[in-house]
């Protein structure tokens, strides 16, 4: 749900009326304003606006040399946008196992599946919590690969100290509307890498490094200005965002330790969560039993979903036109996790009966 004031309202009102609404070259004032600002919460050199968090994907992998005939390892718990993006790119999709601890791409599985025609490594920071990135990056520097994150869901979380994203060569964002901040939809490239910088501002705007003159295959991948404008607006409020998702991550926490029925989720000094969705496991639960809890908290108007009931490799495009192996951790988590609402209209008093609803339904 977005956290939207009488901020962002101004800031479009003033965009709408002063102008530009947009840029050829996708470079507007306030385009420009916003990816300094990004980048600068990121960590990284530079950040390179897009009109969506899977435009973003597709062109990251573009920009890294993923091609037509290549493989991308990426895990299968997550969202469809991962996997059309290697798709898109031409590329072939490989599916390797997640960690049952984060959910998070298995580094172990990924050396597993790695061959000659591997050429990134894509893992997601699910739920808000990063991927395992310094030992993805320890096979993607051995094997010679790219490294690309999805980090669609990680706006504040840290990894070993650092802002998500650090670690790989480029890191996608989504600011689609459910995200830790929005631009109603809209994404975010950001890399420490100029070549790579300077490839992704031609994809995003039809290989255009000038108007009317392409210099390679591109898109149009540009964000509006009034989206920027409220990126800007955002970014400035995301650490009171993040601070109060974690204050009801850890209220509910404290709650939920009453049972020993749940796993929770996991947060450490240096590896800090964006709290993105407050993500448990039912332990030795079945599906039925699970969805049944869904059901009953939904009747009780608690707004909890199971996300990724149907991991992308049983799809069936991609069972189709790919050869799947089985993925035990991913099989368990699609039947036995759900996701509790800790977003920053959450109140602490919805927390208390949120968390005390639930531990009736498990008992």
């Amino acid at each position: 749900m977005p956290k939207i004031g009488e901020e962002e309202v101004q800031a479009v009102m003033e965009t709408i009326s002063k102008g530009p609404l947009t840029n050829a070259l996708g470079q507007g004032p306030k385009v420009l304003e916003f990816e300094r600002n990004y980048a600068r919460f990121a960590g990284v050199k530079h950040a390179v606006a897009v009109n969506n968090g899977t435009a973003a994907l597709n062109a990251a992998l573009l920009a890294v040399g993923v091609k037509q005939g290549d493989e991308v390892i990426v895990p299968s718990f997550t969202f469809i946008a991962t996997a059309e993006a290697v798709v898109f790119a031409g590329a072939r999709v490989v599916f390797a196992d997640i960690d049952p601890e984060t959910y998070t791409l298995s580094p172990e599985d990924v050396e597993r599946v790695v061959s000659d025609k591997t050429r990134a490594i894509l893992p997601v920071d699910l739920y808000g919590y990063s991927a395992d990135m310094k030992s993805l990056r320890e096979i993607a520097e051995k094997h010679g690969l790219a490294l690309v994150e999805d980090a669609a869901q990680a706006h504040g979380a840290t990894y070993q100290g650092k802002p998500a994203g650090v670690f790989a060569d480029v890191a996608c964002w989504s600011l689609y509307a459910s995200k830790n901040i929005t631009t109603g939809e809209g994404g975010v490239i950001t890399t420490d890498d100029d070549k790579i910088c300077e490839t992704l501002r031609l994809i995003r705007n039809h290989g255009e490094r000038e108007k009317y003159t392409s210099v390679l295959m591109g898109n149009n991948y540009r964000m509006p200005e009034i989206e920027a404008a409220i990126g800007i607006v955002q970014l400035d409020k995301l650490s009171s965002f993040v601070a109060k998702r974690r204050q009801n991550a850890q209220q509910l926490t404290k709650i939920l330790q009453q049972t020993k029925r749940l796993k929770l989720p996991i947060e450490t000094e240096r590896n800090q969560h964006s709290w993105y969705l407050y993500t448990v496991k039912l332990i030795d639960g079945t599906e039925e039993e699970r969805n049944q809890i869904l059901k009953e908290l939904k009747q009780k108007e608690i707004g909890a979903e199971a996300y990724y009931v149907h991991p992308i490799n049983t799809m069936e495009f991609y069972r189709k036109n790919y050869d799947t192996r089985k993925l035990p951790e991913t099989e368990k988590a699609a039947k036995q996790v759900f996701s509790i609402p800790i977003h920053p209209n959450v109140t602490s008093e919805q927390i208390e009966y949120i968390g005390k609803t639930l531990l009736t339904l498990l008992h």
